[in-house]
């Protein structure tokens, strides 16, 4: 009995599938207007005792500012100003690290980071390198890091980059300008409060905001689309089109974008993003040009592969009277743009995305070049 039970249980067929990915969301989130205000409560669970301190890593624009005030600093806590002038850098994460280690004697309880993408880029990778051992540029590629990143809080103060749902922080290192991309990069809890994205410049809020519109157009349109990514990126779409193209009241205009923001990264979370984005690493690399501004320069010139999204970007940018600047890759030596196309061909998942797996006989240095000399 029992052997004929084992050949019967053999010849049971098995059946293989595909192996999907597992990744990582934000697993709480408020929003609405002057949620911020709710953020001690938030903290307080998460704190251990008075001499392990909450680390705020905040943008400087608003040293000086109310914001401050708003900010629930106690105990031991610190307060970091930190410019975004720049591309976010990995010895900038590890000075900050450093810093934190040599001021406190234990872990901190969290890491808060308010600000745009670059501040919340900062503020995942210093969470990230508190508890993992090297530096950031070790961790710069894909499932590289070992350890659970300490507790970490993204607070966007401008919409568009999706770096407050994204399991990657991007930056600028010694060989490379790359994402660490990992499942302990995503943050541990959001608060997205549109109010904290008032006064923010025109073109900037511009640049960021056509990050997810490019996230979008790239994702929808590209090989690794999904069902998952589809509903998100079709949603971010619908919602960028009524910023950027309708006439929304100012309330509605920050309320909207921030969701589009939240939705396009949700978006690329779950496929990817595109040749605009691969090719702004280049001009990021190299010449320090801010992400949203470099994916726009590159965006314009991009028609042969998104038709339809180039074109609605160019309407975007004439309701705006937003004119982009010229001229910034005229004066690069063939060893410079080199240096670019090798960067940005770096970046393979976002060109099989855009392109499919056969992407390297498609896209060219030659071709890349071509583009970066008309920016």
């Amino acid at each position: 009995m029992e052997i004929k039970k084992e050949i019967a249980l053999k010849k049971i067929p098995t059946r293989t599938s595909e192996k999907y990915r597992n990744f990582p969301m934000v697993p709480r989130v408020v929003f609405g207007s002057g949620s911020f205000d709710q953020l001690g409560d938030i903290l307080l669970p998460k704190r251990r005792h008075s001499e392990a301190p909450m680390i705020f890593l905040l943008d400087d624009v608003f040293e000086g500012t109310d914001l401050i005030d708003r900010i629930p600093s106690i105990f031991c806590d610190q307060i970091i100003f930190i410019s975004a002038e720049e591309e976010p850098k990995t010895d900038q994460v590890d000075a900050l690290v450093q810093k934190i280690k040599n001021q406190f004697h234990e872990l901190p309880c969290g890491i808060i980071g308010i600000g745009g993408g670059t501040l919340l880029d900062l503020s995942k990778a210093v969470a990230i390198l508190l508890t993992n051992k090297g530096v950031a540029a070790d961790y710069q590629g894909w499932d590289l890091v070992p350890k659970k990143s300490i507790y970490h809080v993204g607070i966007p103060t401008i919409s568009g980059t999706g770096a407050e749902v994204s399991r990657t922080t991007v930056l600028l290192g010694p060989n490379k300008k790359l994402g660490i991309n990992s499942d302990y990069t995503t943050f541990d809890q959001v608060v997205l409060d549109p109010e904290l994205t008032k006064g923010v410049k025109k073109e900037q809020w511009f640049y960021t905001g056509m990050d997810c519109y490019i996230h979008c157009i790239e994702s929808l349109n590209g090989t690794f689309l999904n069902a998952f990514s589809k509903s998100y990126g079709e949603k971010a779409l619908e919602l960028c089109k009524e910023v950027f193209l309708d006439n929304l009241s100012d309330s509605e205009s920050r309320n909207n974008l921030m969701m589009a923001s939240w939705h396009g990264g949700m978006s690329i979370a779950y496929s990817q993003v595109g040749i605009a984005h691969a090719m702004s690493y280049g001009l990021g690399y190299l010449l320090g040009v801010k992400h949203g501004i470099g994916n726009c320069l590159v965006f314009q010139y991009l028609e042969e592969f998104y038709p339809g999204g180039v074109k609605l970007f160019q309407k975007m940018m004439k309701k705006h009277d937003i004119v982009l600047p010229q001229g910034i890759c005229g004066n690069l030596t063939d060893a410079e743009l080199e240096q670019m196309v090798a960067v940005a061909l770096g970046m393979e998942p976002l060109w099989e995305n855009a392109l499919g797996k056969n992407w390297k006989s498609i896209i060219t240095e030659e071709k890349l070049k071509s583009i970066y000399k008309k920016i």
